[in-house]
């Protein structure tokens, strides 16, 4: 976006206040695979356990991106939609077409993803390889790798990509081929990496290369069902898939901040959004932060800096945030863009300038914080989830 000219947000005061939502922070898909090697020539792990699934506590959303300053990049991305997964299913042996069918009937589910797994051996390590269709999988990735064009460029055009770390540890150079080792060889050429929003997974390839490398079908889905409460959801689910599956709760109950240490300050992230509308932005939703503050880093788990150089849990860029960023909350020293108690209380103050304090403003002071009329409407209809589930 473009700095706005500099303008005094009005404070203190009281709070005020479709797509395929889930209620969880995002990155909140971070299902760690642990996946058994392939016996060579065929499909199946060998000795072992197979598969295991637990909920990461942190929630994992990339910085390949940021939006605070940075606008019209991501207005050429032709990315229109992100789905937030509330639930993950674990099928050792993979889930039969049937139960996957059964999964997308279940009540409240808007969007089910199913994807192919194991691990197999890459240049003398054993590494945790998804299977995707990419063209579906990319709504379910944290925004910027989502917004990354060039990746799904790449893995549609039959590369295969990687999580950063594993492009680090396997030394990874974008356009060389590389053998993946799996129930039969393939060679296939490397596109490149971005954080993938799943703990564990290493490497991904077209649902194309799936059957050459014997990947196990339909290993792990992931279910969007925002309305639906969990143990309602998780009763449903775990009768479909039965004892040889494991369910996993992909919501966060509380958004971490740490707790105060001295004076007053909020002791949880909800609670910082909340404070922070209502000092620095009176009139707008403290689920409009809330909704930002996910999409961009995952409630601070990735800070950037992204491709754009933007940084901290909201995002910005050095030069907005020389404008707009402040001290907050009785933090020491001058405005500090890593820190929550400073970053989304600027946050609220740019978006009020923009016009944020206004029902007719707000969607204007959105579209400010990042060009994209998708963004907005992602943004608004992620807030509506957050007021729906808080109040």
């Amino acid at each position: 976006m473009s700095s706005l000219r500099r303008r005094w947000a009005p404070r203190p005061a009281a709070v005020a206040l479709r797509a395929r939502r889930g209620a969880a922070a995002f990155g909140t898909m971070a299902v760690v695979l642990a996946i058994a090697p392939l016996t060579p020539g065929t499909n199946q792990p060998g000795s072992g356990p197979v598969l295991r699934g637990s909920t990461v506590p942190t929630l994992m959303v990339p910085a390949g991106a940021g939006s605070a300053g940075k606008g019209a990049a991501r207005k050429a991305s032709g990315f229109r939609q992100i789905v937030l997964p509330d639930l993950a299913v674990i099928e050792p042996h993979g889930l039969s077409a049937a139960r996957v069918a059964a999964l997308r009937k279940v009540r409240g589910a808007s969007d089910v993803l199913a994807v192919d797994g194991a691990a197999i051996s890459f240049r003398g390590r054993q590494v945790n390889v998804i299977g995707v269709n990419a063209g579906r999988f990319r709504s379910w990735t944290p925004l910027a790798t989502a917004s990354n064009q060039r990746l799904w460029a790449a893995l549609a055009a039959g590369d295969f990509v990687s999580s950063g770390k594993a492009r680090h540890v396997l030394r990874l150079h974008r356009g060389t081929r590389y053998e993946l080792a799996g129930a039969s060889p393939l060679t296939l050429p490397y596109g490149g990496a971005s954080a993938l929003g799943i703990a564990g997974v290493d490497l991904v390839v077209s649902n194309r290369a799936s059957a050459t490398l014997g990947l196990i079908h339909n290993v792990a889905a992931l279910i969007n069902a925002p309305g639906v409460a969990m143990p309602a959801l998780k009763r449903e689910v775990r009768a479909i898939v039965g004892r040889g599956g494991k369910v996993i709760s992909l919501r966060q109950p509380r958004l971490p901040v740490e707790a105060a240490t001295s004076g007053h300050k909020p002791g949880t992230y909800l609670e910082l959004f909340r404070e922070s509308a209502a000092l620095y932005c009176p009139g707008m939703s403290w689920t409009v932060l809330a909704a930002i503050g996910q999409i961009e880093s995952g409630f601070g788990a990735n800070t950037g800096p992204s491709s754009a150089g933007a940084l901290g849990p909201m995002q910005f860029l050095p030069s907005t945030w020389r404008e707009w960023g402040i001290s907050a909350f009785g933090e020491p020293g001058p405005p500090n863009v890593m820190d929550p108690y400073d970053a989304v209380p600027s946050a609220a103050r740019y978006l009020c300038a923009a016009g944020a304090g206004t029902q007719a403003g707000l969607s204007r002071a959105i579209f400010a914080y990042n060009h994209a009329n998708w963004y907005v409407a992602e943004v608004l209809a992620l807030a509506r989830q957050y007021a729906r589930l808080y109040g």
